[in-house]
């Protein structure tokens, strides 16, 4: 039987030093109520059930509860193995089953268990959808399209600030067999125009405000031009097919017959860098998110439908914003509050008016959380937990955090090959680590010359292995032979564990750029550079921002110039402002040189550049 949700989100509400909801590792407890309370009252401090107190004190002598009550059963306090020579660490819960079905039939069935009269909020305009509302709207989506004559192994795009239509995308197409491909919503009309070209996507789901970037993606290369049958507009535009054609459908040409294996097909196409090159499609199966799902709700994700309330503003296209956030909150019957964009006011609006208290968030944002002087103008009160991951999370600003907003703070980690969670902290939180492996995953460190497995404390690669490891990357199987080997993901970060098992990132193996949580490659900037009629020759490290902890790096560009060109710093900035996204622009600045460092098989030499 578990605990009461709803109890644990209570007793964390209290702030007492002798620790409320505090993990007693040793006897594998988790206690509820201060110390002080159970020795004198011999009960919480909230108000239980006599079957509640009944079925803890039956465990124990006090009101506390068995871990696997609350996240699975522990396996043992040992979280390490030895197999093979290998030193493996493991998901310190039992492994749980993951359901053998379709993405849209997983969903439904946590849809039927919860029948939340509130699932998914605008907090742009208010509208409100339930969760049989969110049911309807997918059949009848899913019964447009198959009109519209799109079918299993079709590929479509998203290219959308967050809204409800969104998660409604995903469903219709996991119902259909159609592969959903996503897309930054601030790409110029060049990137977006390569992924359509690379993905092969059919059609393009959108809204008025960026149909003249894929309008201008699509003149600029006639073959992806010829390929796209519909531009979907979520509001409508001229030339385009409304999306409410497809809601407002009769939902008669549902598909009921889709043969679909949740294993091997594939159910949503994000694009990442991996741990170099260019963006790559990430091949992620309906299994892939069903597991990590259930890794997400059935585990430190674990909250009360009735009380608890998400904030959905980090962005859908990505991973993170993706599956936790958009799918875990639909999934556990929460309400979603769902925001396009970051924009400070309307944040902190949107957490004062719906009572926010769980939220997923990213460095920059638990930055403004800290310092801004906004924050003080608007009752934030109901923020409970943050959840912080996408990038590092230094303990000072940690700290900073908790006090002025009295809220837990704890991390996660993963990635977009990963589905993307595999590591996940809770409450008291091991400040500093991203946590402890996921049920049903498998963690090792890695000798970065070797190969070979190191013991805790030992720093080196960290490799993954679990259900939500991805099929692959979209025709480029040597790609993912380099990335997965013998079922192990390379992660291309560089840290270790310690000896309760909890990971700690220290470095970067891959020569990827982490700007506010955002990807840049390296490559891409350099390929763009090379372009320029006066360089001869580039190379794009990170550097740490100057605008402090919580943004982690910017891009600098090292420039040979061609002879005899009178080539300047400004002309390379502006050239790459013109072609890429704000986020990708050189901040790090742009030194010209003479020469570039590179190895004998012409590798560039990154960390010369960085002396």
């Amino acid at each position: 039987m578990s605990l009461n949700s709803k109890l644990i989100r209570y007793c964390q509400k209290f702030r007492n030093t002798q620790g409320i909801l505090e993990r007693h590792c040793k006897s594998g407890n988790i206690c509820f109520g201060a110390q002080q309370d159970i020795i004198q009252n011999g009960r919480c401090i909230t108000t239980l059930t006599t079957k509640e107190q009944r079925l803890l004190k039956r465990e124990t002598t006090s009101i506390c509860a068995p871990v696997n009550w609350y996240y699975g059963a522990p396996r043992s306090q040992d979280v390490f193995s030895q197999k093979d020579g290998n030193n493996i660490v493991r998901s310190p819960y039992e492994d749980l089953d993951i359901p053998k079905v379709t993405f849209t039939e997983y969903v439904f069935s946590q849809l039927d268990d919860h029948k939340s009269p509130v699932c998914l909020v605008d907090s742009s305009t208010g509208r409100k959808q339930s969760a049989s509302e969110l049911k309807d709207i997918t059949v009848r989506v899913a019964s447009g399209l198959t009109r519209m004559g799109y079918k299993k192994g079709d590929k479509i795009i998203i290219f959308a600030r967050n809204c409800m239509e969104y998660p409604v995308m995903f469903l219709a197409c996991g119902a259909t067999g159609i592969v959903l491909s996503t897309a930054n919503p601030v790409y110029t009309p060049s990137e977006l125009g390569r992924q359509l070209k690379h993905s092969g996507c059919v059609a393009i789901v959108t809204l008025p405000s960026m149909l003249e970037t894929v309008r201008k993606a699509l003149a600029s290369d006639p073959e992806v031009k010829q390929n796209i049958k519909h531009v979907i507009s979520i509001g409508g535009g001229e030339g385009c097919v409304p999306f409410s054609n497809l809601a407002e459908d009769d939902g008669k040409a549902f598909p009921e017959n889709v043969v679909i294996d949740p294993m091997t097909d594939v159910l949503t196409l994000p694009y990442s860098s991996g741990t170099t090159g260019l963006p790559k499609g990430v091949e992620l199966t309906h299994n892939n998110l069903v597991a990590n799902l259930v890794q997400c709700i059935r585990g430190p994700m674990k909250l009360d439908p009735n009380t608890e309330c998400l904030m959905g503003f980090l962005p859908f296209y990505h991973i993170y914003g993706m599956v936790p956030v958009q799918l875990g909150a639909i999934c556990l019957g929460t309400k979603l509050v769902v925001m396009p964009k970051f924009e400070p006011e309307v944040f902190l609006r949107a957490i004062e008016e719906h009572k926010i208290s769980y939220m997923h968030i990213v460095p920059p944002t638990i930055l403004f959380l800290a310092k801004s002087p906004l924050v003080e103008k608007f009752d934030v009160s109901s923020l409970k937990t943050l959840v912080c991951a996408a990038a590092p999370l230094g303990v000072g600003l940690t700290g900073e955090t908790k006090t002025r907003l009295n809220v837990d703070i704890t991390q996660a980690y993963g990635l977009t090959e990963c589905s993307p969670l595999t590591h996940y902290d809770t409450y008291p939180g091991k400040e500093g680590t991203i946590g402890q492996l996921v049920t049903n995953t498998d963690g090792k460190v890695v000798d970065i010359e070797t190969g070979q497995a190191l013991l805790q404390g030992q720093t080196g690669e960290i490799m993954i292995r679990g259900p939500q490891v991805m099929k692959g990357y979209l025709n480029n199987q040597k790609a993912t032979d380099e990335m997965v080997v013998d079922g192990w993901l390379h992660t291309g970060d560089i840290g270790h564990y310690d000896k309760e098992g909890y990971f700690i990132v220290s470095d970067r193996m891959k020569e990827l750029i982490k700007y506010k949580g955002y990807q840049v490659a390296p490559a891409e900037l350099e390929a763009l550079i090379c372009t320029h009629p006066m360089v001869e020759d580039v190379a794009v490290i990170g550097v740490t921002s100057e605008a402090g902890e919580g943004h982690g790096e910017v891009p600098r560009a090292f420039v040979v110039p061609k002879t005899d060109c009178q080539l300047t710093e400004e002309d390379v900035s502006k050239f790459v402002q013109e072609h890429l996204s704000p986020y990708k622009w050189l901040r790090g600045g742009v030194e010209l040189t003479d020469s570039i460092p590179k190895t004998a098989s012409g590798k560039i030499l990154r960390r010369q550049l960085k002396k």
